[in-house]
């Protein structure tokens, strides 16, 4: 047994021969983390996560809303606005729960039967839209007419009649340089009876109206 202890000293003294080599070496820092991270892909390759890539056109978190302004406050800056124009003095600005809507009598807007507007209608709705390039709200426009058809002219229906008016102003407006994408809808004769309450030709003449409609929230960059 005398050997056994001869071999254990023999392999003490190499132990230690190595490792005042190694104490004596310079270790490469890049190579020996080179060497870790292949080691742990290997050994340990569930720690590998694919990045989850989205898939849809628009996502919610790139979709951004302009700050709009208080309808209150902006009702008081139209209402001056409107006031001192002697066309849009005729219009009506009514402020209701959600929105602000300004609505324009359509026979003094558009010449009869048409979505032609006329020159001064043209001028004042520039103005009008160089206030709301301004804002950050969104505004829609609503086109009516009354039951009565059209004769003559190019639109067959009241509903092309209420539209093509409607798109007209949003026209407008966005020539004068309001920025965002405004809807238009027409509507024809189906909400002629809610003014049932007021006198005929007065009924038959907001009937026939073009409403600008501005949201309390703003539109989308």
């Amino acid at each position: 047994m005398a050997w056994m202890i001869t071999f254990t000293d023999l392999i003490t003294l190499m132990l230690t021969f190595f490792v005042l080599l190694f104490s004596m070496s310079n270790v490469k820092v890049d190579k020996w983390k080179n060497m870790i991270d292949a080691l742990s892909l290997s050994l340990n390759p569930s720690q590998t996560k694919s990045a989850v890539v989205s898939t849809a056109k628009f996502n919610i978190s790139a979709i951004f809303r302009k700050r709009s302004i208080n309808l209150d406050y902006l009702a008081s800056v139209l209402r001056e606005t409107i006031n001192a124009d002697q066309f849009l003095r005729r219009s009506q600005l009514i402020r209701l729960e959600d929105r602000l809507v300004i609505a324009l009598p359509g026979d003094l807007v558009f010449k009869p039967g048409s979505a032609v507007m006329t020159e001064r209608a043209s001028k004042a709705l520039f103005d009008l839209g160089g206030i709301l390039a301004n804002i950050g709200n969104k505004v829609g426009v609503n086109g009516y007419s009354d039951p009565t058809p059209p004769k003559g002219g190019e639109y067959v229906s009241n509903w092309e009649l209420s539209l093509g008016r409607a798109a007209a102003v949003a026209n407008e407006l966005r020539r004068s340089g309001y920025p965002d994408n405004i809807t238009a809808y027409g509507y024809s004769a189906s909400r002629s009876g809610q003014s049932s309450k007021v006198e005929k030709t007065k009924r038959r003449a907001m009937a026939r109206r073009v409403d600008i409609v501005i949201m309390p929230t703003g539109g989308e960059f």
